[in-house]
């Protein structure tokens, strides 16, 4: 059966209303760590604004990284270990049983996770349902070659192998969660193929009523996001290399940042960190945000579009549910300088109207993701 879409599209009805009250449930939420303050963590915060009754659960958290309200989550013994915050990848082969370590969550009315690695191990007592928000299935194990540079040269050939027991460990650990809930379209296929489990699609919350349109367009490109390998920034650092005339700004930290400036030509200028105001301003002043990347979902992507940004973006993942080709932006289809280059030319040469770019990211909201996940938690807690 195909993954079904629960998503802003379908319940446009329901997000302008409150979404159904879950306040009457008890609720316990695992989410793997809480060590930075990204996208999967920014989707916990919304789910805690729809269940603010909800215990946290995570193996480690780092409590100076986090706002208010993640500080509460419950960490397990992997807390103590030093250098846990900094290097929790190291751990990894600790996470099965630190969940394990934790007694079965047994007087709760429902059990949610909101997982990207391990979270789908939380124990749940009989008879207690387990919705799963899947931001992917573990890429440490199901995609190795993509983190692979995060861990210590020494250590990759053991790891790679280790990570063949964890695909084990992880398909086994599926079959206690009651619902999967994917954040795209092509995560929801990945649930099917590693897990062999169907889905329903629930987008992830994006703040658009912060990041809107405002404010002119000026003449520079953007690229936003960890420099890591499978973020693909250095295909846009090489490409931009070749086009003296056109200014990119890359904004991110990562274990590539010194390769990439490096690599970098004038045309180029790096951010590490801004906060929100100074991304909003990017975001509305640039040309166009160029990620050609294949994400689980892309947030940028959907932060630059509810800012009325077009996007350069590669035809997989979830780009595929955010972008509309040579509407809202242009694909890429293949992942050299010269398939980004032909993108580019192909966006100078289109009249792309910033209004319906925004209108077309309003599908995205955290009002339309709150009522569209209590639909289905509601509709789990029914059928258990």
């Amino acid at each position: 059966m195909a993954a079904q879409a629960v998503s802003a599209a379908a319940l446009d009805a329901a997000s302008l209303e409150a979404p159904p009250s879950l306040a009457h449930l008890r609720v316990a939420l695992a989410h793997d760590w809480l060590v930075r303050y990204a996208g999967s963590e920014r989707v916990v915060e919304e789910l805690l604004e729809l269940m603010p009754q909800a215990r946290l659960f995570t193996t480690v958290r780092d409590a100076n990284a986090l706002p208010a309200r993640l500080r509460r989550a419950e960490p397990s013994f992997i807390q103590g270990i030093p250098g846990a915050t900094s290097h929790h990848e190291w751990l990894l082969p600790l996470m099965p049983l630190a969940w394990r370590l934790r007694r079965p969550l047994d007087d709760v009315d429902v059990v949610v996770s909101s997982s990207h690695a391990c979270a789908n191990a939380v124990r749940v007592a009989d008879g207690v349902p387990h919705v799963s928000y899947c931001h992917t299935p573990m890429r440490y194990a199901w995609d190795f070659a993509s983190e692979r540079e995060r861990f210590p040269r020494p250590v990759r050939l053991p790891a790679a192998a280790l990570m063949r027991g964890f695909r084990r460990w992880d398909r086994n650990t599926s079959s206690r969660v009651t619902q999967f809930v994917a954040n795209s379209a092509a995560v929801a296929e990945r649930i099917r193929r590693f897990y062999g489990r169907d889905s329903l699609v629930v987008h992830p919350p994006v703040q658009t009523e912060f990041f809107t349109p405002g404010g002119s367009r000026d003449d520079f490109f953007l690229y936003v996001g960890r420099l890591v390998a499978y973020k693909n920034a250095e295909l846009v650092v090489r490409t931009f290399a070749e086009l003296p005339r056109d200014r990119l700004v890359v904004v991110g930290r990562g274990h590539l940042e010194a390769r990439l400036r490096a690599l970098a030509t004038p045309n180029v200028e790096f951010l590490s960190s801004v906060d929100d105001h100074e991304l909003r301003e990017l975001y509305r002043s640039s040309r166009a945000l160029v990620y050609p990347a294949d994400e689980d979902f892309g947030i940028v992507m959907a932060e630059a579009q509810a800012c009325g940004t077009p996007v350069v973006a590669l035809a997989a993942g979830g780009a595929l549910d955010i972008v509309v080709d040579r509407v809202t932006g242009v694909f890429v289809r293949d992942r050299t300088p010269l398939a980004l280059r032909a993108a580019l030319s192909e966006l100078k040469r289109l009249d792309l109207s910033s209004a319906v770019i925004a209108a077309s990211a309003s599908r995205f909201s955290a009002a339309s993701f709150r009522a569209a996940f209590a639909e289905v938690v509601q509709s789990v807690v029914r059928g258990a």
